[in-house]
């Protein structure tokens, strides 16, 4: 039985080869890339290296290493976007690959979106992920992480 080829394991792959331009940060268990679109000011995955099918699929050193490196990420938004709290999300039903989202809530955000889960919000009007209008945030992300700027 083949691997199966998903969005996780060809941004995987990318990341692996230097061109990835979402990339924040290498940490132990992975790659931590700003999401696109940027539905939330400061939207993270955190995608494991190698590439597994679930957290279930990792040995236990390998399940606390993912999930501390997730907190870890929300240490780092918190402290860079001023969000007043951090969700989480690991679904891979979409995309049958492990990976984790970590999104920021504003106090800001529209009364009807502000307890609702980020896919309430309309995805296509979001903002796509783009260099010049991301690095900075990209780069502070980085730094939070303790690692080098993008």
């Amino acid at each position: 039985m083949s691997t199966p080829v998903t969005a996780i394991h060809r941004r995987v792959a990318a990341l692996n080869a230097g061109s990835e331009p979402t990339l924040v940060a290498r940490v132990p268990s992975g790659w931590v890339v700003l999401g696109d679109p940027q539905v939330l000011e400061g939207y993270c995955l955190l995608l494991p290296d190698p590439v597994v099918a679930d957290l279930n699929a990792l040995r236990a050193a390998g399940r606390t290493q993912f999930l501390a490196d997730l907190a870890r990420l929300g240490d780092a938004i918190l402290a860079v976007t001023g969000a007043v709290r951090c969700n989480y999300a690991i679904f891979g039903n979409l995309e049958p690959a492990l990976h984790a989202h970590a999104f920021p809530r504003y106090a800001t955000e529209p009364a009807d979106l502000r307890t609702a889960h980020p896919w309430a919000y309309d995805w296509q009007a979001a903002p796509r992920f783009d260099a010049a209008r991301h690095g900075s945030l990209r780069a502070r992300l980085a730094l939070a992480l303790g690692s080098p700027s993008a």
